[in-house]
């Protein structure tokens, strides 16, 4: 027999509940509108590491509501928020579902640290007197693997992480994306909201960059990080469309490279871009690892009712 039980117990989904009660009437205190976009859309993200689940006719689950949230932007909506189901193909395990709850807003007029500032904000809410610190990703990245990832070697790069457990044929993003993700993360203190700023150009997605003192590029891009979770991931976001269009193509040459079938360039939002969007500034934020982190839990069927191996 099948156990129909709920993973998750009456506790979380009583934390759960409070939780969108709170975020709900933090957006509301400061004039953020909630909106509702489409979860089954034409077109999913190009981003090599991010694997959007097709439905035959229709296009793709949304991994994310960022393209129509700036769609939305562009055409005036001014500072806009929503919780919405994301989807992502292959993302199962102990902090991963292929379906999860998102939290995405965007902020015309904010830099990166007008919107740190707010999502320390919004944690402190959540997790009460809990301290903070700001990291460049370079320097943290240095202080506990000895290379600076924006100019060390590849070769110096690669070799470290193959001593730490990585497997052969990373390249040089690959290596750093594997030592942030099993060295520099696992470093951080536990019971600190831990901010990552100034990540590797590289690694901008759809973020802004610009040249750091020495004239490496590096992105305007955030991460938060709480109990070995990483809750938040911000940027200042690019808002040229030509530059969008460059991105899309860099992306599916990546896809090419590893294997991946190639996505097409979403028109409506290079002719949103075109139209034009506003400077803003967004981040998205896990339900789930929020969650987690207030419930201190390293599983996510803790805070799911019906994980994927039960839905």
């Amino acid at each position: 027999m099948s156990d129909w039980r709920p993973t998750a117990s009456l506790e979380a989904m009583r934390a759960r509940a409070g939780l969108l009660s709170t975020v709900r009437a933090f957006f509301a205190a400061r004039g953020v509108l909630e909106v509702d976009t489409p979860q089954l859309a034409r077109h999913g993200v190009s981003d090599p590491h991010i694997d959007c689940i097709p439905v035959a006719g229709h296009g793709y689950l949304q991994s994310s509501p960022e393209y129509h949230m700036k769609r939305l932007l562009a055409a005036g909506s001014g500072p806009i928020y929503q919780t919405c189901k994301a989807y992502r193909n292959g993302e199962a395990g102990t902090r991963h579902n292929p379906e999860f709850t998102m939290l995405e807003w965007y902020r015309p007029g904010f830099d990166l640290d007008g919107l740190i500032s707010e999502c320390l904000a919004l944690f402190g809410e959540l997790f009460s007197n809990t301290p903070s610190r700001t990291y460049r990703f370079r320097d943290l990245f240095a202080e506990v693997t000895g290379l600076d990832p924006l100019t060390a070697t590849d070769s110096d790069l690669i070799q470290c992480a193959e001593q730490h457990g990585a497997p052969e044929g990373l390249d040089k993003a690959a290596a750093v994306d594997y030592l942030m993700a099993t060295r520099v993360e696992a470093a951080l203190p536990a019971e600190q909201l831990s901010v990552v700023i100034d990540f590797p150009g590289w690694a901008a997605a759809l973020a802004q960059t610009r040249l750091d003192t020495d004239g490496t590029e590096v992105a305007l891009r955030f991460e938060i990080y709480f109990r070995g979770l990483e809750l938040a991931n911000g940027y200042q976001e690019l808002t040229d469309a030509d530059e969008q269009r460059r991105r899309f193509e860099q992306d599916n040459r990546l896809r090419q490279k590893h294997g991946l079938n190639t996505m097409d360039a979403d028109p409506y939002l290079l002719d949103a871009l075109r139209h034009g969007l506003p400077a803003c500034s967004g981040v998205a934020i896990g339900v789930e690892r929020l969650l987690m982190a207030r419930l201190n839990s390293d599983r996510i069927g803790d805070v799911l009712t019906f994980p994927g191996d039960r839905a």
